[in-house]
């Protein structure tokens, strides 16, 4: 076997190792509002199968459930738990420095990028609430907004975290 083809298995087994490690470290897990309410069905699955607590503070969960990515979802995770400020160098040249610094910071600033990323797509991420990293996702499309698909859709997403995390 070729060396660069050894190291190329050997990454891809710690990435899913590391991967696997994180996802068991998830505790409590909040469900944002979803498309058509599968958040309902999917908070109950969940709560009915023990993999996590399922919290309706978001401020007490590690994780965040969701079916979105972008700007809403970046707000939500500020607003949850909030990115830690750097400590003020000195106070004095803070009061002078403070409105240039505030221009200076909205000028850096770059645009946020507008996302593609759309609701009710199928697709489900677990989001770490404090690193903001995607530490599972899935696919399962709803066939329509039924109760019945939506709680079969639920079910499935329940039954490859179990998988994931392997347990039975």
């Amino acid at each position: 076997m070729k060396p660069m083809k050894r190291l190329s298995i050997l990454l891809a087994c710690s990435a899913a190792l590391l991967c696997g490690a994180e996802l068991s470290s998830v505790r409590a897990v909040y469900v944002m509002p979803m498309s058509h309410g599968v958040d309902q069905f999917l908070a109950n699955r969940l709560t009915n199968s023990g993999l996590f607590q399922v919290v309706a503070d978001p401020k007490l969960a590690d994780t965040i459930f969701t079916d979105r990515m972008g700007d809403a979802l970046r707000a939500a995770l500020e607003e949850i738990s909030p990115t830690p400020k750097p400590p003020a160098e000195d106070k004095d040249t803070d009061s002078k420095a403070g409105k240039d610094d505030k221009k200076a910071k909205s000028e850096d600033k770059p645009p946020s990028p507008s996302s593609s990323f759309g609701g009710g797509k199928g697709t489900f991420f677990l989001v770490n609430a404090k690193s903001r990293e995607v530490l599972w996702s899935t696919f399962e499309p709803c066939a329509d907004s039924s109760p019945k698909e939506l709680d079969r859709a639920a079910t499935e997403i329940v039954i490859r975290l179990k998988k994931d995390l392997g347990k039975k």
